[in-house]
């Protein structure tokens, strides 16, 4: 997976060596939360079951047997390839000890990472909505969660007002 050019600093120098061995040598090749391996093309339902080609069984999102599908497996069902990638646990990409970091599928690490990034997007839409009422004014009080700050092209006809001091 690649790493934003922003983060680069916080990962360890062997971290393309650390990845490997985390994917490849201690989970070999099949991701730890499910069981999906890398590389193949998985058949599964919406809801996490998915079709284990290699031993010929149903399992569920974490990786359990579970009984055969009751339901039209071919309106429901979809094929998806499988890319493992090395997460943190504990979201700290400075922390890099191997009982920290894990091999997870692309669905594992989503679901791991979701409550993480529900609050950096919080956080986000917050740091510009602060912004927004700093230099363009308050937003109205109803109705307001959808309103992004106007950019400074918009405004006056595209140039800046004349009361601005650059």
């Amino acid at each position: 997976m690649p790493i934003r050019p922003e983060h680069v600093f916080l990962y360890p120098i062997d971290w393309p060596q650390l990845s490997h061995h985390v994917r490849f040598v201690r989970a070999k090749g099949c991701c730890e939360h499910c069981g999906r391996p890398h590389g193949e093309r998985v058949f599964h339902l919406r809801d996490g079951r998915w079709w284990d080609r290699n031993r010929h069984c149903w399992r569920n999102g974490q990786g359990r047997r579970v009984r055969r599908p009751t339901e039209d497996i071919l309106t429901h069902g979809a094929w998806t390839p499988v890319v493992l990638a090395c997460a943190h646990l504990n979201h700290n990409p400075s922390d890099s000890a191997l009982h920290q970091l894990a091999a997870l599928c692309q669905r594992c690490h989503m679901l791991h990472d979701g409550p993480e990034h529900r609050r950096r997007r919080w956080m986000n839409a917050h740091y510009r909505r602060a912004l927004g009422d700093l230099f363009y004014g308050p937003y109205p009080v109803l109705g307001a969660d959808w309103i992004t700050p106007t950019p400074i092209s918009m405004l006056n006809g595209g140039s800046p007002p004349s009361t601005w001091f650059w």
